[in-house]
């Protein structure tokens, strides 16, 4: 970060950029924290400090950075095919094989379609419920359920479905068809004294009565996260899933995973449906399909889905939805490149080993005063900040504390999240039991100067 005048990068960098999730005036007296190589689980800024990166970038880079195979399958696809599409029935080599890998490692999904983010993915399953529904002659069903602080991306509906305040002021959002039930998040909305078999009973009961004021045949799906990753890394009650599913299929609603951060080995499965036990109709995945190498994500759906599809294409012609980068033969080829080596290396196996130790450590700091809650599965957690231990309280200024925290660890060379004031974990997956206990060893001295910080200032 900068210590006085900016450097001249920082000032090319506020003059030119609009920086996402950033406050724009901040970022104008403070300047850009420019990186400029990675290795591993770290990256070095531009004046020369190494951090270790606990969030993977942006919970993707799961095989860290400078991974000499993905980069080498980037440059082969390059001098082989640099650009094709899939439109109008034409395709490549690593579309087609990228597909039948994905659907080998998602029992129940029949066809794979490709996009560029996440938040392509996420819009797509909308575009492909309504289409769904038309031709099944049900053109009322069409509602979405999502979920409050659910994460979807930022496009109108996707981020429509992101059950976030901050991805809805001022950009006219949420539009309508869109609906959000409860947060599945025990520690801030159980009852007092309410179990979490009771609080699963609750939601399940929240959800049946939107269902029921809605009218059933009014909606399409129902979208989730296995993990709730940038709503704070929300991991559900024990049976949470299980509770609700019979609720969808019920009502002829379909139910969407969304896999963007929680898909290839995060939560120690191939996907996070696994871990949760979902069972979903569709996937969306992202991030971790290419390891971040390169932008691409996939939707997958069931064998239903596919032929409800194919057989209106007979009756109406053309399936008209596509992007002109989906599929693209890098992004592929590097896609199954990083499937390879998920399996090879046995990634899965190593995030199952390691997990345990991971999650030994942020639990370490629960009884911190200035924790309420550390949670997580996997590689991945979150520390909640609060005033208190009870879940109810919030900070009078919201986000200042985590970011303060936040700052704190990047002097302290670990580059985490603050969302909000709560502090998110997501290192790759490669990460060794070595390297974990680098990343929290700063951790203590961070959330004592923290709290000291946040009495001086009046936050506690």
């Amino acid at each position: 970060m900068a210590d006085g005048a900016l450097t001249n990068t920082q000032t090319r960098d506020v003059e030119a950029l609009l920086h996402p999730y950033t406050n724009a005036a901040q970022l104008r007296r403070d300047g850009a924290h420019v990186i400029s190589s990675g290795r591993g689980v770290y990256v070095t800024d531009e004046g020369g400090k190494e951090y270790i990166e606990g969030m993977a970038g942006l919970w993707c880079c799961g095989l860290g950075f400078g991974d000499a195979e993905l980069v080498e399958a980037a440059k082969a696809q390059l001098d082989t095919l640099p650009y094709y599409h899939l439109f109008g029935g034409r395709s490549h080599e690593p579309a087609i094989e990228l597909a039948e890998r994905i659907k080998e490692l998602a029992p129940g999904m029949a066809r794979v379609f490709y996009q560029s983010s996440g938040s392509e993915a996420n819009e797509t399953q909308v575009k492909l419920a309504w289409y769904y529904n038309n031709a099944r002659g049900m053109p009322q069903k069409k509602k979405i359920i999502s979920r409050k602080k659910g994460y979807h991306g930022v496009t109108i509906v996707s981020a429509s479905m992101t059950g976030l305040p901050i991805n809805h002021g001022d950009f006219d959002l949420p539009v309508d068809r869109i609906l959000h039930t409860s947060t599945p998040h025990h520690w801030r909305e159980a009852m007092p004294g309410e179990s979490e078999a009771e609080f699963v009973a609750r939601l399940k009961a929240d959800l049946e009565a939107l269902i029921e004021a809605e009218g059933a045949d009014t909606i399409a799906a129902f979208i989730a996260e296995p993990v709730m990753g940038a709503g704070g890394v929300i991991v559900p009650p024990k049976g949470y899933f299980e509770a609700i599913r019979p609720v969808l299929e019920a009502n002829d609603i379909l139910m969407i995973s969304d896999e963007v951060i929680c898909g290839f080995g995060r939560t120690g499965n191939w996907f996070g449906a696994d871990t949760l036990n979902m069972k979903p109709t569709s996937m969306s995945m992202a991030k971790q399909l290419t390891g971040g190498y390169a932008p691409l994500s996939a939707v997958a759906i069931n064998q239903d889905m596919a032929d409800v599809i194919e057989a209106n294409t007979a009756k109406i012609g053309n399936f008209g939805h596509g992007f002109t980068y989906g599929g693209h033969p890098m992004g592929c080829a590097v896609g199954v490149a990083a499937l390879d080596i998920y399996k090879k290396r046995r990634i899965v196996d190593h995030v199952r080993a390691v997990a345990p130790g991971f999650q030994e450590k942020l639990r370490a700091y629960a009884d911190h005063p200035l924790v309420g809650e550390a949670r997580g599965i996997g590689l991945m957690g979150a520390l909640e900040l609060s005033p208190d231990k009870t879940g109810k309280a919030v900070f009078a200024q919201p986000g200042k504390v985590g970011g303060r925290l936040a700052a704190e660890l990047v002097a302290r060379g670990v580059i985490l999240r603050a969302i909000g004031d709560q502090l998110a974990f997501c290192p790759p997956m490669i990460i060794s039991e070595e390297e974990i206990g680098a990343l929290f060893a700063p951790l203590e001295d961070a959330l004592d100067a923290t709290e000291a910080w946040a009495r001086a200032e009046g936050h506690l």
